[in-house]
């Protein structure tokens, strides 16, 4: 699909979450109201109230008020918190649009891709609002009046608390982006799916897969975990930069079955297990899927191939500790975007792994589809196919 094509769901799309979460931040003040307890239990409603802070325009009561007299009042402090809650929604919709339109393009829902199509949007959006927080921080970390005190574990803390509400939202975003997508793609000939090497596709997902399991199996034991937060120190703004290293380098935490009863300990190994075994089947169809393997495409799905392995992990690990039925519906997804951030980090490095071993192993002409050869031998162009 082309760029011409694919920029018209990827700005429908972009619009959408944008309004979603504005409309998520908005409905946190119906929290308040003196009703809410009777919707949803005490636990759900404050459950609620984490999702939605992070996109809630309302000035937080913890801001400093007028007695702080050294920038001019409380009401520079609240103008730089609605500065970063404009950059945020702002970023939102930049990011969203460029992997979308990346995406898009590279996994038209076309041909038997659309499944693959739905799955990568959705993927991405938990990423779109991991990277818009993160870009806002440091505003919002100096809208509390603190912004030279502990600046990077409060920009780790600012970094994971997006919120898992980005889930749903992304779901619904992503089901109407392909949509608006398969409209535009109408009267488009189909690109062929590619065909590649399964040997060299099984050596490329084992590879990303391998890099993805050093921070879900290596980094993320307690003792190493531990260390990487204690072990690195600094002066002045620098200071204390183990908890923003744990954010991005951890995919997930485990201990030693001596904390644990053996029978859940083996369960929740068996949920890693599973998290591997979703990244190295993403990656393994990955190259596939792709009209054309470039490195930001194979950084991108990287990405959202581990995002989604992620979201299985979780989902089997609320089925171990029986959410549901201790805390309530609203709990199933407070935890979904749980390790976002180092699905960033491991998720690129896992998609370019890939790439760099399938290129090694031959699995694949990376510029394109080879043209079929004629009964001379020579090469005979493919009009039915459509120049990406």
């Amino acid at each position: 699909m082309t760029y011409r094509r694919a920029v018209i769901p990827a700005l429908v799309g972009s619009l959408l979450i944008t309004l979603l979460l504005w409309w998520a931040g908005e409905s946190a003040q119906a929290l308040e109201l003196r009703g809410a307890t009777n919707v949803f239990d005490a636990q759900s409603v404050a459950d609620l109230r984490v999702w939605l802070r992070p996109w809630a325009y309302d000035t937080p009561t913890a801001l400093p008020t007028e007695g702080s007299a050294a920038l001019g009042g409380g009401s520079r402090y609240a103008d730089l918190y609605t500065t970063a809650m404009q950059i945020r929604f702002v970023a939102v919709f930049a990011f969203f649009l460029a992997g979308a339109l990346l995406l898009i393009r590279r996994i038209p829902p076309t041909q038997g891709r659309t499944p693959a199509t739905v799955l990568g949007l959705w993927a991405w959006t938990p990423m779109v609002g991991m990277l818009a927080v993160t870009v806002s921080a440091p505003w919002e970390i100096a809208s509390y009046g603190h912004g030279s005190f502990r600046v990077l574990p409060r920009l780790a803390s600012v970094i994971v608390s997006s919120g898992p509400v980005t889930v749903p939202a992304g779901l619904l975003t992503a089901l109407v982006t392909v949509l608006v997508a398969r409209v535009t793609a109408k009267g488009v000939d189909p690109s062929p799916r590619q065909i590649v090497a399964p040997r060299a596709a099984r050596l490329a997902a084992s590879a990303g897969t391998a890099v993805t399991a050093l921070s879900l199996v290596v980094l993320s034991y307690e003792s190493v975990a531990a260390w990487i937060q204690t072990s690195f120190d600094g002066g002045g703004l620098l200071s204390e930069p183990g908890e923003l290293l744990r954010v991005w380098l951890l995919l997930g935490s485990w201990t030693s079955p001596a904390t644990t009863p053996i029978g859940d300990w083996l369960l929740y190994r068996a949920a890693d297990a599973l998290v591997l075994a979703a990244v190295w089947w993403a990656l393994r169809l990955l190259p596939g899927l792709l009209t054309r393997t470039t490195a930001p495409a194979m950084a991108i799905g990287g990405v959202c191939a581990t995002v989604l392995a992620l979201l299985v992990g979780r989902v089997v690990h609320i089925a171990f500790d029986h959410v549901f039925i201790v805390s309530g519906p609203v709990s199933l997804i407070t935890q979904l975007d749980a390790g976002v951030p180092a699905a960033l980090t491991f998720g690129v490095a896992a998609g370019l792994t890939a790439l760099v071993t399938l290129r090694l192993a031959g699995g694949r002409d990376t510029g394109g589809a080879p043209e079929p050869a004629g009964d001379s031998g020579e090469p005979v162009a493919d009009n039915a196919r459509t120049e990406e």
